[in-house]
């Protein structure tokens, strides 16, 4: 009873004002259909908000919440056959669970068959379902819903279902069935309790909207850096500019256009058009992208998780690899060139363009793998692809329109660019060097998405080393490739990177050797996970400490030590969780703070150890839905909606020992700086309060 009542007070407290900070992506209908021979079917129907999931009831071990569903009847049913899946499957490996996870975006059904025990009278049929939605930042805590309806057989031997909603609708081929209320009008029917029972979970003393200080909290930015992947084409533009298929045609370009003309005004505004229409020919070969991501929304996330698609991009770059090493060249056939050449002769702008689309063209031996590099890196590494191409290639064009305006419009400038020679096949050369170090980043894709783990991490930084040597002996002239001059000279910029692979190498090496603390963290989404290893040894505890596992202990071992309290709300089944804890809590300038400054109190949202009979109980949520609570987990996932008006992990909250919130709560996956500086601010604040 005692329990019960501070339920009541979590849906009081609720009625009061819910934020928007408690997430509810997933709506639940439960429907019973009649099958013939007696049979029935129970069907729960999840309508999921955009860009959120849930998972499969088939996850390995160690991976995410499995979705599982039961169905009961205490007036006695018949299970046929196990709980069947119907919806929108994403199938994918997932690094930080070092394992294959299945999840289902937009729609999805979980069916189970089953008979009446007693066909003579009808029967209250019980269908509970627990599971655990995330987006790409956070995972909500793990939800458990009961929902019940009554099957009437009548005497002509067919079914009645008794149900108080209008008819179901169907959707995308789907069954439908009854939506459930929002938390608000779910709250509004709530009792509110009286002041003797307000105990239990809610502490009073914690506001988290109006914190101690407001330093140290940053605007979370969105995971998807476009910015980024513009900033990665323009370099990308910048180094294919320096090969041989590109430099040399840079003087007698810009020259044609100034020296062409007799009106030089009109040579350098043609100028401009030009590398404007080379910027645009670079957009548009991303819109092909943008029609399939249109006509299969989820094609390019079950690419990125195919082996085969992954062993083919190794072999790709492995050829990518062999031409920029000079064997080989990778050229368009050369009908497209003439014609592209041919009908430069049109003048006007039309000339111009097809000016513009000839350079593309022949310079595609030396752009086509760089260009390769940026596809692949896009289509393995993100649910946006067609956008991350449009801005990628955008930026490579932008650097070709940049420069050749600027020639353009600056032509003296020409004199003081370097002369054609081998420095350019040095180049490419180099480029190889890193299409072979990339090429193992999708090998290790497949080989993990496969579970064969034959790439260990260890193996990899191997490879990587040999590859690095290998570059650095031939900067140092100790070995050539086909197109190199018979006695290169070795000029103080390859002496110069020569040095720099040489430090890569030593910075490799370390990861070779175990240590306290992950190793190589700047490479952390290129190499294997730290438990795909053959060092990998599961030991006590999160990077050598030992967190409390419940807060009112947690708040006790605070004020003995008088040390701040960080509440670290995670999951077991919270991939942020772990990339927070192995990418961003290890960090040298992190853990010390971690392991002296504060008493960390890590609450399990998805603890699975029951509570003791009489604290397990259900919520009556309305329309046949109850909301039970019966874990551990449960306990805590509430504790952090009473308290902090938020359902997602990771959430950290810093309070001083007497139970104040500090500073701001944050919440996902963010960047080492951004929680560094939430951590110093809450504990330099805490140092220096009187």
């Amino acid at each position: 009873m005692k329990f019960r009542n501070y339920l009541i007070l979590i849906l009081a407290f609720l009625f009061q004002g819910i934020s928007a900070q408690i997430k509810d992506p997933v709506k639940f209908k439960y429907n019973i259909n009649s099958l013939p021979n007696n049979e029935y079917e129970a069907v729960l129907t999840a309508t999921i908000d955009k860009n959120w999931h849930i998972y499969s009831k088939d996850l390995p071990p160690d991976s995410g919440i499995p979705t599982e569903m039961k169905v009961t009847s205490k007036d006695g049913i018949q299970l046929i056959g196990k709980v069947v899946e119907v919806g929108k499957k994403h199938d994918e490996f997932s690094e930080a669970f070092g394992a294959q996870i299945v999840y289902y975006s937009d729609l999805v059904q979980f069916k189970q068959k089953f008979k009446l025990k007693n066909n003579s009278k009808p029967a209250n049929v019980v269908a509970e379902i627990t599971y655990q939605t995330c987006d790409d930042r956070v995972c909500l805590a793990p939800n458990t819903l009961e929902f019940e309806q009554k099957v009437a057989p009548s005497a002509a031997g067919t079914t009645v279902i008794t149900n108080d909603e209008a008819a179901p609708e169907t959707n995308a081929g789907l069954d439908s069935a009854n939506v459930t209320e929002p938390a608000e009008t779910v709250a509004a029917k709530a009792v509110s309790p009286a002041p003797s029972e307000q105990k239990g979970l809610k502490v009073a003393s914690i506001e988290h909207e109006n914190p101690l200080t407001d330093c140290g909290v940053t605007k979370q930015k969105n995971s998807e850096n476009f910015w980024t992947y513009l900033l990665l084409g323009f370099f990308g533009g910048l180094i294919a500019l320096l090969t041989p298929c590109v430099f040399p045609m840079i003087p007698l370009t810009v020259s044609f256009f100034t020296k062409g003309s007799k009106n030089k005004a009109k040579g350098r505004r043609d100028a401009m058009i030009y590398g404007f229409f080379i910027l645009l020919i670079f957009v548009l070969l991303s819109v092909p992208f943008h029609i399939v991501d249109g006509i299969a929304g989820n094609i390019f996330n079950e690419i990125s998780t195919s082996v085969w698609l992954n062993v083919t991009f190794f072999l790709i770059f492995l050829f990518f690899a062999g031409s920029f090493f000079g064997y080989y060249d990778i050229t368009l056939p050369s009908s497209i060139a003439n014609k592209s050449s041919k009908a430069e002769e049109a003048g006007g702008l039309i000339g111009i363009f097809f000016m513009a689309l000839t350079l593309v063209i022949v310079s595609f031996s030396c752009t086509g793998p760089i260009l390769g590099s940026l596809l692949g890196s896009a289509v393995t590494g993100s649910a946006n692809v067609p956008l991350l191409l449009t801005y990628a290639l955008a930026g490579f064009g932008l650097s070709w329109a940049i420069i050749f305006g600027l020639l353009a419009l600056f032509p003296q400038a020409l004199q003081s660019l370097p002369k054609s020679g081998g420095w350019m096949n040095t180049v490419k050369v180099v480029l190889g060097f890193i299409e072979l170090g990339l090429a193992l980043k999708f090998l290790s894709k497949a080989d993990l998405v496969s579970k064969t783990f034959f790439l260990k991490r260890e193996l990899f930084i191997a490879l990587w080393i040999v590859i690095t040597i290998g570059l650095v002996l031939y900067l140092f002239g100790k070995i050539r490739f086909p197109h190199d001059d018979k006695k290169p000279k070795i000029s103080w910029a390859r002496k110069l990177f020569g040095v720099l692979g040489i430090a890569f190498t030593v910075y490799l090496i370390q990861g070779l050797f175990p240590g306290e603390r992950p190793k190589l963290q700047h490479l952390s989404g290129i190499l294997p996970p730290i438990n795909v290893s053959y060092l990998h040894d599961e030991k006590d505890g999160i990077l050598g400490m030992h967190p409390e596992h419940d807060y009112f202990k947690a708040i006790e071992v605070a004020k003995k030590e008088n040390k701040p309290l960080l509440i670290d709300f995670t999951g077991f089944g919270c991939e942020n969780c772990r990339k927070m804890e192995e990418f961003v809590w290890s960090e040298p300038d992190i853990l010390p703070m971690l392991q002296n400054d504060v008493v960390l109190a890590s609450l399990y949202v998805d603890d699975k150890e029951e509570l003791p009979i009489h604290e397990q109980t259900s919520v009556d949520m309305g329309n046949g839905q109850k909301k039970k609570v019966k874990t551990i987990g449960d306990k805590w996932s509430l504790f952090q909606q009473i308290n902090f008006n938020n359902n997602s992990q990771p959430h950290y909250v810093l309070m001083t020992p007497d139970g104040k919130v500090i500073n701001h709560p944050v919440s996902g996956y963010m960047p080492k700086e951004d929680f560094k500086n939430f951590l110093k601010c809450g504990i330099e604040f805490f140092k220096n309060k009187p």
